[in-house]
């Protein structure tokens, strides 16, 4: 699989990266943890981001590939999740506990990346949560620090000398970012994970959507039938449940300057396909455009406005 450099970490990592949130909230087994992990790995992905906050996610990931962990960059997030932690929410001595339990968790002595996790633009310009993470890494326990959100906040912190990584929703119903952030990061050489690259599978209905899923696809549902698109309108043969995977995620990284789009999944078929569907050749130029100008449309329609990045 094709990797690109993040940014000026100088990480190589997978086009394709997994997202783990799922194998947590949705009460994944063991072996099927172990069976997925592994062949994503096996497929050459090379990028794995977790969190505190995934319940059991960390652990998870620890026992199924610890021993496999010098082939894959290793991205965990601090912040939330943490509730029981010594210290205040955001606090040096809070985020420092987190990331001493993440490792613990993870059977590894470092993180190739640390993002905090969706503090607010207020919480980041105070300085602590980011300083936090540079002590972390002058002690050796990270390699980079980064922020995982959106909007104005992700825009702030990706300009900042010591954030050398931003993780930050792209996907064809979630588009903000794409003018905001992603510029800023292009200037300043940060590395750019884009997060829900499928858009949570916004075709389906909420209701056909797995456990906390049905609620947290809702938005990004409500938006792809505002954006009245089928892939028949696209050129391709209008089979939906099996093209609009691989068109979202094709359109997710389309764009110059996204390093790796991680997707999420419980499923060794489904992430074959994903793996399948980044081989292929890229979307044509005016699909992408289509695409766009569709978002655009429905967002100027909508008295919902502005279709700000869902963090």
């Amino acid at each position: 699989m094709r990797s690109n450099e993040l940014g000026r970490t100088g990480l190589s990592v997978s086009r394709l990266g997994y997202g783990a949130a799922p194998i947590g909230f949705l009460d994944t087994g063991p072996d099927q943890i172990g069976r997925l992990l592994n062949v994503l790995l096996d497929r050459g992905v090379t990028l794995i981001d977790t969190a505190a906050a995934y319940r059991g996610s960390e652990a998870a990931i620890g026992e199924a590939v610890c021993s496999r962990r010098s082939e894959f960059t290793l991205v965990s997030k601090c912040g939330m999740g943490d509730e029981g932690l010594p210290g205040e929410p955001w606090s040096p001595e809070r985020l420092t506990a987190t990331i001493d339990r993440s490792l613990e968790r993870l059977k590894t002595d470092h993180l190739d990346v640390c993002l905090l996790h969706s503090c607010d633009l207020e919480t980041l310009q105070k300085g602590d949560a980011i300083g936090a993470l540079v002590a972390a890494r002058e002690a050796g326990k990270i390699r980079f620090a980064g922020y995982s959100g959106d909007n104005s906040a992700a825009v702030w912190a990706a300009a900042r000398p010591d954030i050398a990584v931003i993780e930050t929703s792209v996907n064809l119903c979630d588009q903000a970012n794409l003018r905001t952030v992603l510029p800023v990061c292009r200037a300043h050489q940060t590395g750019f994970i884009a997060k829900r690259p499928i858009a949570n599978a916004a075709w389906k209905s909420p209701q056909s959507q797995k456990g906390m899923y049905k609620d947290y696809a809702s938005e990004y549902h409500r938006r792809f039938e505002r954006m009245g698109l089928s892939p028949a309108d696209l050129g391709y043969s209008g089979h939906p449940e099996v093209e609009w995977p691989e068109i979202a995620l094709k359109f997710t990284l389309a764009h110059p300057g996204v390093h790796s789009a991680i997707c999420g999944t419980t499923s060794t078929t489904n992430a074959e396909a994903n793996v399948a569907a980044i081989e292929k050749n890229p979307l044509r130029e005016q699909v992408v455009k289509k695409l766009m100008d569709a978002f655009d449309t429905a967002e100027a329609a909508d008295d919902q406005t502005p279709w700000v990045g869902r963090t």
